[in-house]
This record gives C-alpha cells, sequence and structure tokens, in this order.
C-alpha cells in the first residue's frame, strides 16, 4: 500500500532527523495500544465522513444493494466475496459513507483485514479510524460476542490468496477450504450472510499467472512467507487510458444477501462445520445467480468454488 509506504517513511526520518524523540514516544504509544486492532479498533465518523471518499465512492462508481432486512438484535458474520485486487466495495461500503447506515439501521460494520498492516507506524491509526480491525481470530470473537447484537463482521473470505485470480471476467472463489469464519460463526450463534460485489475484478487488469506458471509459482511461495499477495496489475493513467495504476471506472454493486440463521453452538463437530459451509455455498450461488443478469454477467457463467 502506497499509504503504508508513505508512513514507513516519515516514521524513518523521524528516528533519522532531530525528532527522534517523537518516534520513540509513537514506540511507546505502539506498545500501549498494540492490542486496540483486536478489541474493537478505535472508529472515527469524520474520517468516514470524509469529503475525498464520496469522490472515491463515485468515481467507480459504487453501489450497496440490500436484498432482505438485518434485525439489529443479532450479530452477522458477512462473508463478502470476491476479494479482488483493491477490495473496492468493501472498503467503500462498508467503511465510508451513509448507505450502510441507511440501509442496515442499528448495525456497525467491522472490516476484518490481516493483522500486519496494524504493525504500520501510522498507518494503523488511519485504518482503525475507517473502522477496521484484524482479521485474528480474537478479533472476530470480540466483535461477535457484543450481548446486545448489532455488530456485523465483515470478512473477505478468499483472502490475500483469491487476489491472484482477480483477472476481469474472472469467478473462480477460494472458498472450499475455508471454514473458519463457519467455526467462527457457531461458537458465536452469528447469523452469516453472504455478500457479492459484482465489478470488483474488473478494476485492473493482471498480468497472466495461471496455475502452475512459474509467475503463479513465485507469487504463492511469496505469499506464504509474507502473508500477503503480489498480484502484477495495471489499469488507466490519470489522463490517458493506455496504462497505470489507477483503477479502471467500472461500477461496482455490492448485494448483501439473505441471513442464513446459526444457532450458537460452542463445541461444533466436524460434521456440523461441513453442513453449514455446503448451506453458505448454496446460499451464495444463489445470491450470485440471482443478481448475476442485472450486471452483466452472461447467463452461461456461474461461479467456480477451489
Amino acid at each position: 500500500s502506497p499509504a503504508a509506504e508513505f508512513c514507513w517513511g516519515f516514521f524513518v526520518l523521524l528516528i533519522l532527523g532531530n525528532f527522534w524523540f517523537l518516534a520513540v514516544l509513537y514506540l511507546l504509544w505502539l506498545y500501549l495500544d498494540w492490542e486496540t486492532p483486536c478489541t474493537g479498533g478505535r472508529r472515527s465518523q469524520w474520517v468516514r465522513s470524509w469529503a475525498v471518499w464520496k469522490h472515491f465512492r463515485e468515481y467507480f462508481p459504487i453501489h450497496l444493494v440490500k436484498t432482505s432486512d438485518l434485525s439489529p438484535n443479532h450479530n452477522y458474520l458477512f462473508g463478502f466475496h470476491p476479494h479482488g485486487v483493491l477490495v473496492a466495495g468493501a472498503f467503500g461500503n462498508f467503511c465510508t459513507g451513509p448507505s450502510f447506515k441507511n440501509l442496515f439501521p442499528g448495525l456497525t460494520p467491522y472490516l476484518h483485514i490481516m493483522p500486519i498492516w496494524f504493525g504500520c507506524p501510522f498507518f494503523r491509526e488511519y485504518i482503525m479510524s475507517a473502522g477496521m480491525v484484524s482479521s485474528s481470530k480474537e478479533s472476530v470473537s470480540y466483535v461477535l460476542n457484543n450481548k446486545g447484537g448489532g455488530h456485523a463482521s465483515v470478512i473477505v473470505i478468499g483472502g490475500a490468496e483469491e487476489s491472484l485470480n482477480a483477472h476481469p471476467g474472472s469467478l473462480t472463489l477460494n472458498i472450499l477450504k475455508r471454514k473458519g469464519f463457519i467455526k467462527m460463526a457457531l461458537k458465536h450463534g452469528a447469523h452469516l450472510v453472504p455478500v457479492f460485489s459484482f465489478g470488483e475484478n474488473e478494476l485492473f487488469k493482471q498480468v497472466a499467472n495461471p496455475k502452475g506458471s512459474w509467475l503463479r509459482n513465485v507469487q504463492e511461495k511469496l505469499q506464504k512467507i509474507m502473508g500477503f499477495a503480489l498480484p502484477l496489475f495495471h489499469a488507466r493513467g490519470v489522463f490517458q487510458y493506455s496504462f497505470g495504476l489507477i483503477p479502471y471506472r467500472q461500477p461496482i454493486h455490492t448485494v448483501v444477501g439473505s441471513p442464513i440463521p446459526v444457532k450458537q453452538n460452542l463445541n461444533p463437530t466436524t460434521e456440523e462445520i461441513e453442513q453449514l459451509h455446503t448451506l453458505y455455498l448454496q446460499e451464495l450461488r444463489k445470491l450470485f445467480e440471482e443478481h448475476k443478469r442485472n450486471y452483466g454477467i452472461p447467463e452461461d457463467k456461474s461461479l467456480i468454488f477451489e
């Protein structure tokens, strides 16, 4: 992330310059505040309402689509698909703007991202202000353990690995082996909500990296070592459309499906996890099929689970 790199650079300048004492004070703050991303974060409505985010959403544009009411008396686990390169739909809909609050009154969304980002000086403060929290088990449990309900954990199920499939037209989701979110929903009795973001994979073009290719092998090895993927992507420039890193202007419609009721089960069996996982896949596929024709997906195209 360019923002994270800038924050690291600024931190290094503090150390090398005459402001090393500020760097020391921040390190002390970092030590004392280390667990905050796992305990609900520290959101700021002021940051979430910045005018720049309105322009960000209107650039594509980004829309949030409601298909069912969600009672604020329950907690929910939203499974967001697909990851794409930018995860623009998740950020634009769950971290900025009034759309979610207007469509789902009484619910507070928490977008879970990789813990590594909360180790970046200053950048961590910014992402927490936007409503992002760690994707660790402890963090998800903290959000879903709200006794009065009204919390929604938003988890990008495919993770960093799925970003390597983020080619225009791709409908491949990394989900068959990902069952931790199912177990978490069962343990907390959080209702599962499938979410599909149409247009997410259309924002960038990625260098061809079919499975088994040398590039894909290198990317997968780096992803295992570093914890995040490195897709080689490009899009448009500022004043021209042929090449650059600015995403294409393609509409994104993030469709929130109907909730799958989940009864709390503190010690679910493997069979119970499998059954709920299968039901979730069925509901996700159903959501996609019911809405695909509205967003330019050919009738003969369907989701691919792997």
